[in-house]
């Protein structure tokens, strides 16, 4: 399917007729046709819960950066981006960006790092969100603040954009040629894993210390952390078993606690993943990108490379493992929970559904809401299996300008504790705030999932939204980045 075959959710006129779109397309999602404002909003309510006091349901997803120096510390684009995540209002920021543990883990060479030479600037990046956050609202009642900490895996280039450095848990079938590794390519050894473990404790202490109130140990989009989750072939004490295959997280964990004792651990979990999709080459469209289709799997059943994966057909869900990790998560006393699915890297039309694909991407195979009802949905079926935990749900940019009725919706509803916000931060971190406020929508600055906050990075510029925030728009770098989709 391409994009022209989609009804795109910008040539809808009112909330009525996404209501009426989605039951052509069989969906279940829930859409508000009114938006309710100040206190009688669910989307202004505080929630309270283990302990921990959140004062509003809007939450800022950390989403990787592309723009930190080659040392790990924030830039002036780093530093715009965080106040920006302050002027939303939102109060819970859930990590405001990847930020790795080491150099050899970052996903790219631009990445923030947790070290001892950056954690000045860590801690001023806290700051100006504070102040913003503080001057939109008038008050930081309420607002938590989390790092989110990672080790990128298979997908870390630390050196260059361009140049993958992988460090694998076990050998995958699909990925593996993906990335050309050579069969005799090594793994992380346990000792390597045992040295990283001490990274994140140290990078957890750091972050206790200059004010954070959470960290999220990643576990998300085919980085570490998930990696270990699907490591059913890797031998030895981190691969196997579900015991094993949790050791990284329970041991992470156990560390933090004793060099943080006052610091709270979140989790952003791919709660599912399906089976690495690319173009289909057979259906080639002058001028435009092929239609994603799965990779061949008939003869990788049962299929073992995956978390919450449908080992017969790696194309569904199954979430008897995501259960039990949500259970241990809690036996962990661990009770925020942001659920996200795939991966940006090898099923981006799940992870983050859009109409237009990223440069290294492919048409979508079917309307984005698919995706979109599918990562809803399963953060409604886990909401409901764990009432205690707060869950942070993903996917509601793509609803654009509804994105007020359908967050609204969802919280009322008990589809997710709070709506979590990425794309649409770079171009209007503001929407809810306003719809809460009663102040007209600002329709210029509405992401439309154009991708180019992918397409850039993945070109070696930095992050942002280029086709709406002047701020990028006018700059050199937009200038590159029409020159790289002129070569597509």
């Amino acid at each position: 399917m391409s994009a022209n075959h989609i009804l795109r959710i910008g040539s809808l006129h009112n909330a009525a007729a996404l209501q009426e779109h989605v039951r052509s397309l069989g969906l279940d999602i829930p859409v508000d046709s009114l938006v309710l404002r100040g206190a009688e909003s669910p989307i202004s309510q505080p929630i309270e819960r283990g302990g921990i006091k959140i004062g509003n349901r809007i939450a800022i997803h950390p989403m990787e950066g592309w723009d930190g120096t080659a040392d790990g510390k924030p830039t002036e684009y780093t530093i715009r981006r965080w106040r920006r995540f302050g002027e939303s209002g939102a109060k819970l920021i859930w990590g405001g960006e990847a930020v790795a543990v080491r150099h050899e883990g970052r996903a790219n060479p631009n990445q923030l790092l947790a070290s001892v030479h950056s954690r000045e600037a860590l801690s001023a990046l806290r700051t100006v969100l504070l102040d913003e956050h503080v001057r939109i609202t008038g008050s930081d009642d309420g607002l938590l603040i989390g790092l989110q900490l990672t080790h990128s895996g298979r997908f870390s280039k630390p050196n260059a954009h361009d140049r993958p450095e992988p460090r694998i848990l076990y050998r995958h079938p699909i990925l593996d040629r993906r990335l050309k590794l050579p069969d005799d390519y090594p793994l992380m050894s346990d000792g390597e894993i045992e040295s990283i473990i001490e990274d994140f404790h140290r990078a957890a202490q750091m972050a206790w210390e200059i004010g954070f109130q959470f960290v999220d140990i990643k576990h998300c989009h085919g980085y570490l952390g998930h990696e270990f989750l699907s490591a059913h072939t890797r031998e030895g004490k981190y691969g196997g078993s579900f015991k094993n295959r949790t050791r990284f997280l329970q041991e992470i964990v156990q560390g933090v606690r004793s060099v943080a004792p006052g610091l709270k651990i979140g989790v952003r979990l791919s709660a599912f993943d399906i089976v690495p999709f690319r173009s289909d080459l057979q259906k080639p469209a002058t001028g435009k990108f092929a239609p994603g289709i799965p990779e061949e799997y008939a003869q990788l059943l049962p299929y073992c490379w995956g978390f919450g994966v449908n080992s017969q057909n790696p194309t569904e869900w199954d979430l008897n493992e995501p259960i039990k990790f949500l259970s241990l998560l809690e036996n962990l006393d661990i009770r925020l929970v942001n659920l996200t699915a795939g991966s940006p890297y090898y099923n981006p039309h799940l992870q983050r559904p859009a109409i237009f694909p990223p440069s290294d991407g492919y048409s979508p195979p079917h309307d984005p809401l698919v995706e979109v009802a599918r990562q809803m949905n399963c953060t409604r079926e886990l909401k409901r299996c764990f009432p205690e935990l707060i869950f942070v749900g993903t996917g509601y940019t793509y609803f654009q300008d509804f994105l007020p009725n359908v967050a609204q919706a969802a919280i009322r509803e008990g589809w997710a504790d709070l709506v979590g916000l990425g794309r649409m931060v770079l171009s209007y971190p503001g929407i809810l705030l306003d719809a809460i406020n009663g102040h007209p929508l600002n329709h210029k600055l509405i992401c439309r999932t154009f991708s180019d906050c992918t397409t850039a990075p993945r070109n070696g510029l930095r992050s942002g939204c280029y086709p709406l925030d002047g701020y990028y728009r006018q700059s050199e770098m937009a200038v590159q980045l029409k020159a790289v989709k002129a070569k597509l």
